[in-house]
């Protein structure tokens, strides 16, 4: 599909440079996915280029999609606010968020199945999320750890968070053993390395649980979702025309 826009993907960006890195070879597989389409990459903070510097030297039309997994603050301020600045020669469409989607328990399973766990009544796994400030955010994650349950068969799955509200990783453990799972097994629902996966592999070693998978980092589930979100964001602003028309 050939589509003359620009695929811009918005990371966060952090201090650790892994981060960086897992976003480089995330574009990378999305240009080997769909070698026509234009893919760029920005930042929000920490990281370089960032978004406005980006912005600056594209022409036509660009599909913005944020590289988050849920739809909490930065989807709907950060984002926005630097989208909006002054670019009067670019039409900027912002896509939605990854999460949840079928790619991405896809993705996790991938993660999974390299660490030697496959889907088992016998097993419990803690899917580990960043956590929000939003309760609304959280709850989508509990309801993918629920749909994900059921879907492949786990014995149970219990969300924890790095950060922001309870539970944390020690408490989604304890949640497992009392429910007679001793096979359990970390499943960060993260998108690079960096600070906070590193502190839910700290607090599953604390718990006593050696099995953390990798994040999902560049996977081609992922490239195939970024695809899917920005032609989701075509056709919506294509059926937004014609109402208009």
């Amino acid at each position: 599909m050939t589509t003359g826009t620009t695929l811009l993907l918005v990371a966060h960006g952090s201090r650790d440079p892994r981060h960086a890195a897992t976003v480089t070879d995330l574009a990378a597989l999305v240009r080997a996915q769909r070698p026509a389409q234009s893919v760029e990459v920005g930042y929000l903070d920490h990281c370089a280029p960032r978004i406005p510097q980006v912005l600056s030297r594209l022409r036509g039309p660009v599909v913005a999609l944020p590289l988050l997994l849920n739809h909490a603050f930065h989807a709907r301020s950060d984002i926005p606010a630097v989208l909006a600045e002054n670019h009067p020669d670019l039409t900027i469409r912002q896509g939605a968020v990854l999460g949840p989607s079928p790619l991405l328990l896809d993705a996790l399973d991938r993660r999974l199945a390299e660490a030697g766990v496959r889907p088992s009544p016998r097993t419990g796994i803690v899917l580990a999320a960043a956590g929000s400030s939003d309760p609304a955010a959280n709850a989508v994650t509990r309801e993918v750890a629920a749909h994900w349950q059921r879907l492949r068969g786990w014995g149970a799955v219990e969300v924890a968070h790095a950060s922001a509200a309870p539970p944390r990783v020690a408490d989604a453990v304890a949640a497992l053993r009392a429910r007679g799972l001793a096979d359990i097994a970390v499943a960060p629902y993260l998108l690079a390395p960096g600070l906070l996966p590193d502190r839910i592999a700290a607090e599953a070693a604390s718990a006593g649980v050696n099995t953390v998978a990798a994040p999902l980092g560049a996977t081609p589930e992922l490239a195939q979702l970024l695809l899917h979100r920005h032609d989701q964001a075509l056709r919506a602003d294509s059926r937004r025309t014609v109402l208009a028309a």
